[in-house]
This record gives structure tokens, C-alpha cells and sequence, in this order.
């Protein structure tokens, strides 16, 4: 039994002073001042109590590049962030395209006993884009969406046969937008800092058209779809107007597209080179107003470890991709809600509530009832990310080295207390 004092509780759609008493993995009473001689108490005052994070968008690598993460040293980064459940994409090696897949990561994730691991299966066998996974096979085993992630699917009769099949079994759809034929051999963002690097640039159409399409696509199917890591205006611009006219989409953004530029790439730095690419301060001005305005559903980390010898090589043969489980709450807190563009509540919605809710997962909310799965933050801590000391395996992050407010210090997963 574990007795939070003096919480500052921050859902969705509150933030008030409470006692929180866990027992049996559950919220069994929130009020203020309860007496529990038995429990375990925790002082809470002075800290923020969110309901733990759900990461909608992870690479956790296995099966078959545990070289760069495993389930085990992913589950354990996304506590050491505040996260409680984490869904990790099907881009392993081989893809997690059936049933089978899906209960190994499951399995794993039981064993490993961190942060709850939900696996997303792929929307095509071995992400080939031509043939449709059985999706009611992977539901059954465990899968709580679907995508093919790290890549797209091109043929437009495919994808919308995938909503429509997708909306049969009332699964999740999470497109990774991109218009290949468009991106090309393209490694950072087009424009004057990919001229200066003497960089191949990657149009911000290539995210923007695809994304039109795929938002299309739903409307023809009326299913829902979620996009995966929004990092453009042009894209900001599509959704918001698709939502405006009644498309079932939803959106999700990553905390280097709303606190990095494309100027991380002029030193050449590989951990700045991630798909789709950091963009400009303009295309940073609108996803934090696609934030702040609700057009942008979820923040998700898109955290994608890779070992150091594959990120030191030249800026063209090094693989896209930066970690994020262990920094995104405290880039999101420092670039967002310190900067007044969001409140406390909004980062709460945006890590927890509506990850559950899109997903249809347990989660998002501290009341009584529900499962104690909550991350304790203190506001004030001032820290330097040293990226070195993570958890992860991966140690390429575009934010080593960078000065952040805010601190998860404890995590409480199924009533279990865990100092971070």
C-alpha cells in the first residue's frame, strides 16, 4: 500500500490538490489528509502527479537488431521517462507481420516487467506494401494497432482496403506519411541549411501530399487514421482542415520537431539526422501553434536507438533516427509549458489522456479505479542531458548536451514504486 501526501494531481482536464492511496496495483481513495498507518508514504509536496505517459510511436528493436535496444533496456528508458506503457513499431527484423510476432513481444514485455510494451503489428507482410496482414489474428494476440512505419504505404488502393479493414477489427491506423518518389535519397530538409552542408534535401512536400492523401483515403473509407510524426506547417495546415470538415483523424508530433531546427544539422551532427527531418524555425512556430490549438493530438517520442558505430560515419550512410523515452517529457515541459504555450493539463492530454484514448487502452487518467500508473515530476529540477547515462542502448540523442527544466523522480507502475 503506497500513500501519495500532498499531490499535485494534472490530468486532462484538471489540476487539484489531492492524497492518492494505492493498494492492490489500484486507486482505491483520492482526497486530502487521509490517515493510512500501513501505507508506504511518499511526499509528493512540491511535485506534479500525472497519470503515467503513454508512448504512442517507439522503436524497441527486437527482434533482430537487439544490438541497438531490446524490450527489456527499451521498457526500462521509458520508466526512467515517466512512461508507463510504450507501443513499439513493427520495423524489427524479421517484422512483427502475424500473430506469433505480436505474442512474443507481449511475452517479453511480461517478463521483462518495466513499462507495459503494447505491440503494433504491420499493416503489410514484411512491410513490402502489396498484401494486407491478417489484422484480426494480431488484434487477438495482443496488437493495438497497426502501421508499417518506416515506410509507406505507396499503392492507394491498399491503403484504403488497410482503413477499411482496420475499421472492421477497431483497430488504430498509424500512417507514416511520406511520399517517396518526392524524398528521395534526401537526408535533412530541404533548404538553405542543406545547401550550406552540401546535404541532399528532403522536399517538405514529401510529407505534406502524402499526408492529403492518406486523410482522403479515410474519408473514402470513413475510418479513423492517426499520422505519425508531423513536422511541417503545410501538414499542420491539411489536418486541420480535415478535421474541420469531419475526417476521423488524429495526429501526433515528437519533441525535436517543436524544439530543434534544421541548424543541428550545419555541424554535421548524425544524432540530427532523423525522418522526417528537423525543419525550420517557421515549421517549429507551426507545430507549437498545432499544439497549443489542439490540432495536434499526441506528443509520442518516435524514440529509435541505433548503436554508435552505425550513427559515426558520414552524414550520408548513417541511419535517420534520435532516442527521446528518457528526455521528452522535460523537452515538452521546458520548450512548451515554461514558454507559456500550453498548460499543465494540455502536456497531460497530450503524453497520457489522449494516447489511452485513441488507443483504446488503460490509462490517462488518476481517479479512483484506475490502475496506479502515474509518474512523479519535480518542476523545479534543472538538469543536462548527458546521454551517456541512459537507460537505452541507444545513446544518440539530438538533445546531448542540452540544459532542460523538470524531472520525472519517481514512477509507480500496477502499484509498484520505482525511483528514477
Amino acid at each position: 500500500m503506497i500513500l501519495l501526501k500532498n499531490a499535485t494531481v494534472v490530468n486532462s482536464d484538471a489540476m487539484f490538490q489531492s492524497d492518492v492511496l494505492i493498494d492492490g496495483g489500484d486507486i482505491v481513495r483520492m482526497a486530502r489528509d487521509i490517515d493510512e498507518p500501513y501505507a508506504q508514504i511518499v511526499d509528493c509536496d512540491g511535485k506534479l502527479v500525472f497519470p503515467g505517459f503513454i508512448d504512442m510511436h517507439c522503436h524497441l528493436r527486437e527482434p533482430g537488431q537487439t544490438h541497438k535496444e531490446d524490450i527489456e533496456s527499451g521498457s526500462a528508458a521509458a520508466l526512467a521517462g515517466g512512461y508507463t506503457a510504450v507501443c513499439c513499431m513493427p520495423n524489427t527484423v524479421p517484422p512483427i507481420d502475424n500473430a506469433a510476432a505480436v505474442c512474443y513481444v507481449r511475452s517479453r514485455s511480461e517478463e521483462c516487467g518495466n513499462a507495459e510494451v503494447y505491440p503494433i503489428g504491420c499493416i503489410t507482410r514484411g512491410q513490402g506494401g502489396k498484401e494486407l496482414c491478417e489484422f484480426g489474428k494480431m488484434k487477438r494476440a495482443g496488437a493495438i494497432a497497426v502501421s508499417d512505419d518506416g515506410l509507406p504505404v505507396n499503392d492507394g488502393a491498399v491503403m484504403l482496403n488497410a482503413l477499411k479493414y482496420a475499421k472492421t477489427f477497431g483497430l488504430t491506423l498509424i500512417s507514416h506519411s511520406e511520399d517517396k518518389s518526392i524524398s528521395g535519397a534526401g537526408v535533412v530538409n530541404e533548404g538553405e541549411n542543406a545547401t550550406a552542408a552540401g546535404l541532399r534535401g528532403i522536399p517538405r512536400a514529401a510529407e505534406s501530399a502524402a499526408i492529403a492523401r492518406d486523410v482522403f483515403l479515410a474519408d473514402e473509407a470513413d475510418a479513423s487514421i492517426h499520422i505519425a510524426h508531423v513536422s511541417t506547417s503545410d501538414s499542420i495546415d491539411v489536418i486541420r482542415a480535415a478535421k474541420a470538415r469531419g475526417v476521423k483523424v488524429t495526429c501526433e508530433t515528437c519533441p525535436h520537431y517543436f524544439s530543434a531546427t534544421d541548424d543541428e544539422i550545419l555541424s554535421y551532427n548524425t544524432n540530427a539526422k532523423i525522418n522526417p527531418p528537423l525543419r525550420s524555425q517557421s515549421d517549429v512556430d507551426a507545430i507549437v501553434a498545432g499544439i497549443a490549438d489542439g490540432t495536434i493530438d499526441v506528443i509520442a517520442t518516435d524514440h529509435a536507438p541505433h548503436h554508435l558505430d552505425e550513427k559515426n560515419k558520414e552524414f550520408d550512410y548513417a541511419p535517420f533516427g534520435t532516442v527521446g523515452l528518457e528526455t521528452a517529457f522535460s523537452v515538452a515541459y521546458t520548450y512548451l509549458v515554461l514558454t507559456d504555450a500550453i498548460k499543465l493539463t494540455d502536456l497531460s492530454r497530450l503524453m497520457s489522456g489522449a494516447p489511452a484514448e485513441i488507443l483504446g487502452i488503460k490509462g490517462g487518467r488518476i481517479e479512483e479505479g484506475a490502475r496506479a500508473d502515474i509518474a512523479i515530476v519535480d518542476p523545479d529540477a534543472e538538469w543536462t542531458v548527458d546521454a551517456q547515462k541512459f537507460k537505452s542502448r541507444g545513446k544518440n540523442s539530438v538533445f546531448d548536451g542540452w540544459h532542460l527544466k523538470g524531472k520525472i523522480t519517481d514512477v509507480i507502475i500496477k502499484g509498484e514504486k520505482i525511483s528514477v
